[in-house]
């Protein structure tokens, strides 16, 4: 099979990491099968290995569905050979004050929940079969601050993607079963236009000195995707600078 014949199904894929990884995989050949709440910009529907986007906002559960079903039939029985689940968000209270444990509407919580860990789940569930079929992998897009109190990330986002993490071990230990190895990225302090002033505070605390790129993380999502990783699963890579080190 050729690099052309693989593909990548990727949420979240409009901007920021999301976008860098369907760079990444189009430079290595791969086709992209992506979602976003967003319609794709004109560039990025120009490249002929961007096959297929679908407008769906995950965090619905009858848009993720009607997702999956569109992806399905597009697909048409054809295997998926990497399934990369990046969509998420954190978001602030009306104060714009991180949603904590104290803080914010509960309802704001189980939005992150659904869209952060559930979604994840879901698609893993929607894809299995194809992913079987393409003896496939998942990489789960985690974070830093599931794994300590980050100054800025929310305690909603930051335990959301903590139970992400827990959920790469149980499906690397499930989908092993079909042939499909689960890991997990989780970046540190990554340049983006999400990011503030405030976060140039965070640098002293990163042994690298700088944020790292998109393409930091895109490259090592790509790599868990090839077969150079072929007997690994069930890990999760600090894409941090050593930040996560303190």
């Amino acid at each position: 099979m050729t690099e052309g014949e693989k593909i990548v199904v990727l949420s979240g894929a409009s901007q920021g990491i999301g976008h860098a990884i369907a760079s990444r995989f189009m430079s290595e050949g791969w086709q992209v099968l992506s979602c976003a709440r967003q319609e794709m910009p004109a560039e990025c529907r120009r490249n002929p290995l961007w096959v297929h986007h679908i407008a769906a906002d995950l965090s619905e559960p009858a848009s993720l569905d009607r997702f999956v079903q569109d992806a399905h039939d597009w697909l048409d029985g054809r295997p998926v050979h990497a399934l990369i689940n990046n969509a998420g968000i954190s978001p602030k209270t009306p104060f714009e004050e991180r949603l904590g444990v104290l803080n914010g509407p509960i309802e704001e919580w189980r939005r992150v929940f659904e869209l952060n860990f559930f979604a994840p789940l879901k698609l893993a569930r929607g894809f299995a079969s194809a992913l079987h079929q393409g003896q496939g992998a998942i990489v789960n897009i985690t974070s830093i601050a599931g794994h300590y109190v980050h100054p800025f990330a929310g305690s909603a986002y930051s335990t959301s993607k903590a139970a992400l993490s827990g959920l790469t071990r149980e499906m690397a230990a499930e989908f092993g079963q079909l042939g499909v190895r689960v890991n997990a990225v989780a970046p540190g302090e990554i340049a983006t236009k999400m990011i503030s002033a405030d976060y140039e505070a965070l640098i002293p605390r990163i042994p690298l000195g700088h944020m790292g790129s998109v393409e930091d993380v895109a490259g090592v999502v790509f790599r868990l995707c090839s077969g150079d990783f072929a007997y690994v699963t069930g890990t999760e890579i600090f894409v941090t600078g050593g930040q996560h080190l303190y």
